[in-house]
């Protein structure tokens, strides 16, 4: 992870862009976590920001918590890091300011589903797709946000199964706003980016404090309560067997 693996700009729109680029896949370490929600939360507070453009860069929008990081630790360190890490940038998200428009192209899974299911709006591409691969990676979490993706018993399944949604499902479900195509995905969400911005900022950071007290349940107790469950199928020792046949699986 170097340096510069988060990028951002706030352009004279009031517009904030951030863009994560952490080859080969976008899976986050834990200090990767932590840094993507302090930017976050550091954009969200700066009164010269209307509205906050997440994307990415590479062959994916986030294919989740760093895996290798997890099985090179032999305590709990890691899990209670990339937990916790996972939680502040879901809440950071859930908790700015100012609406999160998350532009997603190519895969989105496990960690991805919390940043964009905690989104405000989202736009995709026509190749993105969408899954929880939890259970085949060991672990528990962010049914939470996939449960705001897709109906109940899709999320079921999904979670179960390790099946991915394409960008076109979630359109029909309603939560993506828009699909375009892979060259325009970055000009449409700033065009959505574009309309908040040209709203009256003090309305608009009123309105999302608003739909977020009017949720019918709390993201953050609720993802909190799923977390459990992970820590609990680690302390088992189940969790490190998984993710150790998942290693020599070969899958990227």
């Amino acid at each position: 992870m170097g340096p510069e693996f988060i990028r951002t700009a706030v352009d004279e729109r009031g517009i904030a862009e951030v863009v994560v680029d952490c080859p080969p896949v976008n899976a986050l370490p834990v200090a990767g976590w932590y840094r993507l929600a302090a930017t976050i939360g550091r954009l969200g507070a700066d009164p010269d920001v209307r509205v906050v453009l997440l994307r990415a860069e590479g062959r994916g929008f986030n294919a989740g918590v760093d895996i290798k990081e997890l099985q090179a630790d032999s305590g709990h360190t890691a899990i209670i890091g990339v937990n916790r890490g996972c939680f502040a940038a879901f809440a950071a998200i859930y908790d700015c300011a100012v609406p999160v428009v998350s532009a997603v192209h190519g895969f989105c899974l496990g960690g991805g589903i919390g940043l964009v299911g905690n989104s405000d709006v989202i736009v995709a591409s026509e190749d993105a797709y969408f899954g929880l691969p939890e259970v085949d990676r060991g672990a528990l979490g962010a049914a939470t946000h996939l449960s705001r993706l897709v109906p109940q018993h899709k999320a079921r399944a999904m979670m179960y199964t390790c099946a991915t949604a394409s960008a076109a499902e979630l359109h029909a479900f309603g939560s993506v706003l828009d699909v375009v195509s892979n060259d325009r995905l970055r000009e449409r969400a700033l065009d959505v980016a574009r309309e908040i911005a040209e709203k009256n900022p003090a309305v608009i950071r009123a309105a999302k404090e608003a739909f977020n007290g009017i949720d019918l349940w709390d993201v953050k107790r609720s993802y909190r309560y799923e977390q459990g469950f992970t820590f609990e199928i680690n302390l088992s020792g189940v969790a490190h067997q998984v993710r150790d046949s998942f290693g020599r699986s070969g899958e990227a």
